[in-house]
């Protein structure tokens, strides 16, 4: 097999303001696998959070693609990369694009989506998104929210962690009356105290809030097990559960853990978390880094085992330059074609 990077930037429609940082574009690297003709592709994108920067993300595939080489088809590979064989350690993102990449050509060339490698045996799983708004003036947040509610989105996440909590109270009060059908849910990005949260998660709740996610700040996650004990909201673990140990040691004791592909390393990792916090009484939350329709797709493949689904990082984009996974009217949809279902806008050649 052969394999290729391409940097590409990916420009947000608007800056997207969290508790901890505002970000107005990102890096993308596109890997691209080939084998007899066809082609797969995985994407990994730059994080100041996860310290992963263009010339990191291009070496750590280069070495990827030295690996890849070695084996004479996608399934080999796949086998490998889940036993680790012969494999150097690499960030969970740079996996997970691997993965990607695999998964995408495994199915080209079986003729099946890749929801069908997984598994699944229904129809291409759908699913209705959660859409982020910012940290914004609360007029703003309710003029975005109104909009979207009438694009068809039926549940909208709000950031929160402004330095005057009062704002982000008025910023809730200003969605809910604009989007009143919505479903809501919070995202601090852990910009809270244990005492914050106790004072602050009663009156979110007052305001119709459906879940918190990691209202503290992360790296304790016993607090935050402590703190979902005694919340009047199901508490969503996220920065405090990056892989399958953290999931295990907070199975049963927060109410959710978000799973995104980059943080766990790929959908054979969330499938295993998955499998762990079944029956446990904690829900599974899909996420997302903001990234093009190539990057967001594999997550969609696994949407109908979800009990929240927050994969709108194509949605923030000023100019996606992939499509294939829906999402402008609420719902992402995985496609019955063969792969990931997902092409590059403008390109037309055969096994693209």
């Amino acid at each position: 097999m052969r394999a290729g990077l391409r940097t590409v930037r990916l420009d947000l429609t608007e800056p997207l303001r969290i508790s901890r940082s505002t970000m107005v574009a990102r890096e993308a690297v596109w890997l691209t696998v080939e084998h007899e003709g066809l082609r797969g592709h995985g994407e990994a994108v730059t994080s100041v959070y996860y310290g992963l920067d263009t010339t990191a993300l291009g070496r750590l595939l280069h070495a990827e693609s030295r690996w890849l080489a070695r084996f004479p088809d996608p399934e080999s590979a796949l086998e490998a990369l889940r036993t680790g064989t012969g494999r150097a350690v690499a960030p969970p993102a740079v996996t997970a694009a691997v993965e990607s990449a695999l998964l995408d050509l495994a199915g080209r060339r079986a003729g099946v989506p890749v929801h069908r490698l997984l598994g699944g045996r229904g129809a291409p799983p759908r699913a209705a998104t959660a859409r982020t708004i910012g940290i914004v003036a609360p007029e703003r947040a309710g003029a975005q929210a109104a909009r979207l509610a009438r694009d068809g989105f039926r549940v909208l996440k709000l950031k929160a962690g402004a330095p005057d909590p009062g704002e982000d109270l008025a910023r809730v009060r200003a969605v809910r009356a604009a989007a009143p059908g919505t479903r809501l849910l919070l995202d601090p990005n852990g910009a809270w105290t244990a005492r914050e949260s106790e004072r602050l998660l009663p009156l979110f709740a007052e305001l119709g809030v459906e879940a918190v996610e990691q209202p503290l700040a992360p790296g304790d996650p016993e607090a935050l097990a402590r703190l979902a004990e005694r919340s009047p909201l199901p508490v969503v673990a996220d920065e405090d559960a990056v892989d399958v140990e953290d999931a295990r040691r907070l199975a049963g004791r927060v109410q959710g853990v978000n799973v995104k592909l980059a943080k766990c390393g790929g959908v054979g990792a969330a499938l295993r978390i998955a499998e762990l916090v079944a029956g446990s009484g904690t829900g599974l939350m899909l996420g997302c880094l903001t990234a093009s329709t190539l990057g967001i797709a594999p997550a969609v493949h696994l949407a109908d085992r979800a009990r929240w689904v927050d994969l709108d990082g194509h949605l923030l984009l000023a100019g996606d330059p992939w499509t294939g996974i829906g999402g402008t009217d609420g719902t992402v949809r995985a496609s019955g074609d063969p792969g990931l279902g997902v092409r590059e806008r403008g390109a037309g050649e055969a096994g693209a």
